[in-house]
């Protein structure tokens, strides 16, 4: 995989997704770029990497998915812009809003398994049955190339930036952004205790880790995948605390009045932090879908 399967995956889906703007600001005296990810259709960068998989290949008559909720929520809206069946299979503990909102784009929702893991396997089990097509949420080469056009968007309306930074769960955003950044350092960020990349970076490979985070709804990967993994591998990785990246979170809303998901201030709060190298850094905000509401 390189940058090339990146534009190949912003023209297939081009003409579905948005392009999400960059906001340019000054923050406690220093520059910053923000890629304003939320604003996408969904609510998240996910919507890319499921287009990219439906359209990158041969059209399946049936979509299966497993999902903390941003990822099956991307598959239920790209299945409906192209007039595909789908069922999201999410963990019990799925955020309500996301549950709601992958119903109200037409997949049918099945609620299996205290966490990601068990609802995944149930999705595999469904779609080998059924003859489906299972859609992973990161381990897939088409979906990291469509992750990737969010941080190839990101350098194009902002070139001078050096350094990308994005939050990761099970890898997917990261990889793309690796790909897609234009040969920048791209730093990973996840919070403590929900660090399945920072584990796998030290281990050498991807191994199990907890999940035990606010975030964990978004970034609760017990195991990073296999091919985001080969492409991150010499990335830098961070961590934050839960404290933290919801002190970001509110700041991205007292600030610029964004309303984001705990996962999507991950990479703010380690700027603000001073965990980020570089002299112009992009953060990714990669998500909106909560039901937090501001003070």
């Amino acid at each position: 995989m390189d940058h090339t399967d990146v534009a190949a995956a912003a023209r297939r889906i081009a003409p579905y997704a948005r392009r999400t703007p960059v906001l340019r600001a000054e923050v406690d005296g220093r520059a910053v770029v923000l890629k304003l990810e939320h604003l996408q259709l969904t609510g998240s960068f996910k919507l890319r990497g499921a287009l990219n998989a439906l359209l990158g290949g041969d059209r399946p008559a049936h979509v299966v998915t497993a999902s903390g909720g941003n990822h099956g929520l991307a598959v239920a809206a790209a299945a409906r812009l192209l007039d595909l069946p789908a069922t999201v299979f999410v963990p019990e503990s799925v955020p309500e809003a996301k549950a709601r909102r992958i119903e109200a784009a037409g997949a049918k929702l099945v609620r299996h398994g205290a966490a990601y893991a068990e609802a995944s396997a149930a999705a595999l089990a469904e779609a080998a049955e059924s003859g489906s097509l299972y859609l992973p949420a990161y381990d897939h080469p088409l979906v990291i190339a469509g992750q990737g056009t969010c941080a190839a968007e990101a350098v194009a309306d902002a070139p001078d930036v050096d350094t990308l930074v994005v939050a990761v769960g099970g890898g997917g955003l990261a990889a793309g952004t690796v790909l897609g950044g234009g040969g920048r350092p791209t730093v990973l960020v996840e919070p403590e205790n929900c660090q399945a990349m920072h584990d796998a970076l030290a281990a050498g490979a991807p191994v199990d880790a907890a999940v035990d985070s606010v975030a964990a709804s978004a970034l609760g990967a017990t195991r990073v995948g296999d091919l985001p993994f080969a492409v991150v591998r010499h990335a830098r990785s961070v961590l934050v605390s839960d404290a933290e990246l919801l002190a970001a979170r509110d700041r991205l809303w007292e600030e610029f009045r964004l309303a984001v998901e705990p996962a999507a201030a991950v990479p703010f709060a380690a700027w603000l932090a001073g965990r980020v190298p570089g002299g112009l850094a992009c953060l990714v905000i990669c998500g909106a879908n909560t039901e937090w509401m501001p003070r």
